[in-house]
């Protein structure tokens, strides 16, 4: 069976937002930073309302319930890149908390591979740590390591994931 064009715009707007996000991390621009977390917010907040539609249609009400978290925790996150690092970071604790709900949402069920539910579980709990610190007065920031910076590459491990399950052959 062929991906439709739907799971095609999805997949693409998985790539954007983890090679987005992440690059966004790691420069020292503001501006930039910005920018390309704004591309990145908007590509997901797109690809997660895509994969909430197909899921919800397949009957897969905790896989689809759990993609439209993740557009409710991306807005947050998108609501706040304007505002820089340190005042957004606020919104950062409420999106991350609801990235790592939805993660867990989407991973529940037996609808992706374990290595996939595996990098899923494992992004969440360093979002919820994260979160926690934060509440708890850490002074973390969006860029801070070890925490959440470590989270990213587990996140965007199970984009990966999730491109490859809307694109591979046979599906």
């Amino acid at each position: 069976m062929r991906s439709s064009p739907l799971d095609i715009v999805a997949a693409i707007g998985l790539a954007i937002g983890g090679a987005f996000g992440l690059a966004g991390t790691f420069v020292e621009s503001a501006e930039l930073r910005e920018t390309l977390w704004t591309i990145d917010g908007v590509a997901l907040v797109v690809a997660a309302a895509l994969l909430t539609m197909k899921y919800q249609r397949q009957g897969n009400d905790c896989v689809a319930a759990g993609f439209l978290t993740f557009v409710a925790g991306e807005s947050l996150l998108l609501s706040g890149n304007a505002a820089g690092l340190e005042a957004s970071v606020p919104s950062y604790a409420g999106g991350i908390s609801l990235w790592a709900a939805s993660l867990v949402m989407v991973s529940a069920p037996k609808t992706f591979a374990l290595w996939m539910r595996l990098t899923a579980v494992v992004a969440a709990v360093l979002f919820t740590v994260s979160a926690g610190m934060i509440l708890w007065g850490a002074p973390l920031l969006p860029t801070s390591s070890p925490l959440p910076v470590a989270g990213y590459p587990f996140l965007v491990l199970t984009f990966i994931g999730w491109i490859w399950t809307l694109l591979k052959p046979g599906r």
